[in-house]
């Protein structure tokens, strides 16, 4: 591929005509500024950065860079977490800050449209403020965006009982590798024409094509929602919890982990009064109807008990919920005070496995002499290992790319998977295959090629050049 490391002045005139002076960014320090994402150790520089007004602008600067093959990188707010929106091959970034607007509320089908750069917090309050809900929720929702919601396909603290974000995608305006407009889907309850080209967008972290307008399902706001809040002297005791509500038959709104270090770190960060001795903490919501919401609580913190919790409570207000709430979304955030790098995974398992997971990750933390501390959606399987150290430390750095290429492998062998929400970017690709075969790769792959044969929609991500070679640990597991 030819990539534009210096783009000249002709072709930076070329951009200023489609979208003002005022919209285009080419100093070094704004390009410092893009250079990166959340993802620890990844960098590279753009050549310019973007700000289109409309899909037609979007056209426009597509059919430039399909004609000349400069890379673009679609980029939300920048909170990816895989390196997704790194520019790593330069080129174009795009962002939407000039497409942040809610086209429509349509309380007859219950959906809204939206450009990409809304805001997710912005989004799920103003559709509240209509008695509708929009449930994915991010822990990043006050600043990430819907669009990148969409590319990454973003799970949330409320995932177990209304699913992540694909879940709620009914429409996609789309600008193609060639410039060319697609409109997806509808405000349709059925639709089974074709290919399911809407599923394969969402997720595809800006490598099939540009998202430029999105129509969201919405559904009734919950009546009321209870929080209960358990702790416990061992993380089995945790993990056996979350399986036994499930096997309750209670799928809670929200049933969150955190282990001892996170705990610490977010009563260093926030000072909410949480116990510092205790080895976890379970965060339990349901919402509904005034009776069911009471029942499935009041189990909730039964079972909590009977499985060794040393305190399960209600949430004595929504207040106190609330701070709760907003801890476990700090947990990243209070970290990251830590240590100089943190490094956040994504490990997902089947619900029945988290007690081995868990265990699993505190053994390879004590292998490789390493701080890692897990949190995460206990209730679906989806924690986040999180490593504090510091990309200075050479050597401690091997340390971790191994343990946590060991932690993928065991999330694997239990059934599960190297992501449940973050997405592959730059820094999973090498281990995609681990979990899709060569088979798989092959045939994403060719939907690639066959989309994107100039490769210039975020090239480098997704697909790596090289695997990574299976490690034998765990005895021969």
């Amino acid at each position: 591929m030819k990539v534009v490391r210096n783009v000249g002045l002709e072709m930076k005139n070329s951009f200023l005509s489609i979208v003002g002076v005022e919209n285009v960014k080419y100093s070094q320090a704004h390009m410092l500024a893009y250079s990166y994402d959340a993802t620890a150790n990844f960098q590279a520089m753009p050549d310019l950065v973007l700000s289109p007004r409309s899909t037609q602008e979007i056209v426009e600067i597509v059919k430039i860079c399909a004609k000349e093959q400069i890379p673009i990188v679609p980029r939300g707010s920048g909170t990816n977490l895989a390196a997704g929106t790194v520019p790593t091959q330069g080129g174009i970034v795009l962002l939407f800050n000039n497409m942040s607007e809610i086209l429509e509320l349509d309380k007859e089908n219950l959906t809204v449209t939206v450009q990409p750069g809304v805001i997710t917090q912005d989004l799920s309050n103003y559709v509240e403020s209509n008695g509708l809900f929009y449930p994915p929720d991010p822990s990043s929702m006050k600043i990430s965006t819907i669009g990148g919601n969409v590319s990454e396909n973003s799970g949330g603290l409320r995932g177990l009982k209304y699913g992540v974000t694909k879940d709620y995608v009914k429409a996609l305006t789309v600008v193609t590798p060639a410039g060319e407009v697609m409109k997806l889907g509808g405000k349709l309850a059925k639709d089974v024409a074709g290919y399911d080209l809407l599923s394969l967008l969402v997720g595809s972290e800006g490598t099939l094509g540009v998202i430029t307008e999105i129509t969201l399902k919405l559904i009734p706001l919950p009546i009321a929602k209870k929080t209960g809040i358990a702790y416990f002297n061992s993380l089995e005791d945790a993990a056996e919890t979350v399986s036994a509500i499930i096997a309750n038959r209670i799928i809670p709104v929200t049933l969150e982990f955190m282990d001892k270090g996170t705990i610490g770190a977010v009563e260093d960060f926030m000072k909410i009064g949480l116990p510092r001795e205790a080895e976890a903490m379970l965060l339990m919501e349901q919402d509904g109807n005034d009776k069911q919401v009471d029942e499935d609580i009041q189990k909730m913190i039964a079972i909590a008990k009977e499985n060794g919790a040393t305190s399960a409570i209600l949430a004595a207000s929504e207040e106190e919920s609330d701070i709760l709430k907003t801890g476990r979304r700090a947990a990243l955030s209070a970290l990251s005070r830590k240590r100089p790098t943190t490094i956040l995974e994504d490990a997902t398992v089947p619900r029945s496995e988290i007690a081995k997971m868990v265990k699993a990750i505190q053994e390879i933390a004590l292998k490789h002499d390493l701080q890692i501390s897990t949190f995460g959606h206990a209730g679906d399987g989806n924690l986040h290992p999180t490593c504090l150290t510091d990309v200075r430390d050479q050597e401690e750095m091997a340390r971790v790319e191994k343990a946590l290429e060991e932690i993928f492998q065991v999330a694997i062998e239990l059934g599960g998977t190297i992501t449940g929400e973050h997405g592959v970017g730059e820094m999973k690709a090498p281990y995609l295959e681990w979990k899709l075969g060569t088979v798989g790769m092959n045939l994403m792959r060719t939907i690639k090629q066959s989309i994107d044969p100039q490769n210039i929609m975020n090239p480098g991500k997704i697909f790596a050049k090289e695997t990574k070679k299976r490690l034998v640990i765990h005895g021969g597991n």
